[in-house]
């Protein structure tokens, strides 16, 4: 049989709990905080009192923070949301905060309670596996991210005797767009292809950055022709968008090369390969172009 707890007994719990607890009146306003939130903070209650606990949170969060909390007090629904909170030594710490509706004895709407948590090192975690795994300008994925991706599809394809396709690609004249009008047009282009690319592959594609203007896309379980068709719907796309550099016009277009696996042994193979077949399509533009210019 569970035995009832006193009064005191469940201040004694609230009050030293890991948990940083704090209790809203109708108002709105916060009217409690346990042990834990004033020792975190290193704030008196005065201090937090009402709105006086906001002094607290990150500038950055303030307007989503309280966004949150006042329209789900209106609605009295529960909330999770997190946002920084500043430590008593300074250091913004990442919290997640859940309140919930509570009611009086008589089952009146009585104002919220929430518990936070100090979840830094999970947020800075996930944080540093973003970075890893996204190149930082366009935010596709990374080299390295990309190759150890590949390196599962290769093995499956290779060991069920499944297909795979990879595609190099380049923007056409990239160091042109450069040397014109700039570096920060050319992050310009290389983020409108992103988009682009991201917008017309399939959800199972893993599309990255090799390097440079170079970019790589791995059809895992994919045949050539679809690769094709997918490659030919980009270029396509990149027709249709125009890139501004003050009153030009600029209209990105790209070469690619397409190996589907067949002997390789690795991927190295298959990437060189597609690099090949870009460069060898790059060398006929550049040799149709000369031929126009009378060259």
């Amino acid at each position: 049989m569970q035995a009832s707890l006193t009064r005191q007994e469940y201040q004694t719990i609230v009050e030293n709990t890991p948990n940083l607890v704090w209790r809203a009146g109708l108002d709105a306003k916060c009217n409690y905080f346990n042990k834990t939130w004033l020792t975190f903070t290193g704030r008196s209650f005065e201090q937090e009192y009402g709105d006086g606990w906001v002094e607290g949170v990150h500038p950055d969060d303030v307007e989503r923070c309280l966004k949150t909390y006042v329209d789900h007090f209106h609605q009295r629904t529960s909330f999770e949301m997190e946002y920084r909170l500043r430590r008593h030594d300074g250091e913004w710490r990442w919290i997640n905060d859940r309140g919930v509706p509570y009611v009086d004895e008589h089952g009146e709407f009585a104002g919220y309670i929430g518990s936070c948590l100090d979840v830094t090192d999970k947020v800075d975690g996930l944080i540093y596996k973003e970075i890893s795994q996204k190149d930082s300008l366009t935010g596709v994925l990374s080299r390295q991210y990309l190759i150890s991706q590949f390196q599962h599809c290769f093995d499956s394809a290779k060991a069920m005797n499944m297909h795979l396709a990879v595609a190099m690609m380049d923007i056409d004249q990239f160091k042109k767009i450069n040397d014109q009008f700039g570096h920060l047009m050319g992050d310009s282009a290389l983020k409108l292809f992103a988009s682009v690319v991201k917008d017309k592959i399939r959800s199972e594609d893993l599309f990255g950055r090799y390097g440079g203007d170079e970019f790589l896309i791995v059809f895992c379980h994919t045949t050539y022709q679809i690769a094709f068709e997918i490659i030919d719907r980009i270029k396509e796309a990149l027709q249709t968008v125009v890139l501004k550099a003050g009153q030009r016009d600029i209209v990105l277009s790209i070469s690619a090369g397409i190996c589907a696996l067949s002997n390789e042994v690795s991927l190295e193979e298959m990437i060189n390969r597609a690099d090949q077949i870009m460069y060898e399509q790059k060398k006929e533009k550049h040799l149709t172009a000369s031929t126009d210019e009378g060259i």
